[in-house]
């Protein structure tokens, strides 16, 4: 399996918008093969922090999911409005 811990760093200007696609790329990313689990987490102690937290079966369904049309549309859009960091674990 694979983890995926992407964390983004927001303005408060673009809080409301990024929070926006980042709940609309987790709705779509649920329904794709291979997905066990995609979640939204907002910081208890930083507003302009979120996180999403995702799990794959393999790397053959996650190349798909990257491959998208709501991966390619959103994470364009969401890097947009703030600073993305991705660590990636294999277990």
């Amino acid at each position: 399996m694979i983890r995926l811990n992407v964390f983004i760093e927001v303005s408060d200007a673009n809080r409301t918008e990024a929070v926006k696609a980042a709940k609309e790329l987790v709705a779509a990313s649920l329904k794709d093969k291979g997905c066990i689990a995609y979640d939204l987490f907002e910081s208890a102690t930083r507003k302009n922090v979120l996180m999403i937290c995702e799990t794959w079966d393999n790397a053959a369904n996650l190349d798909t999911h990257s491959n998208s049309s709501h991966f390619t549309t959103l994470v364009p859009k969401i890097q947009s409005l703030g600073t993305m960091k991705l660590e990636q674990f294999e277990f």
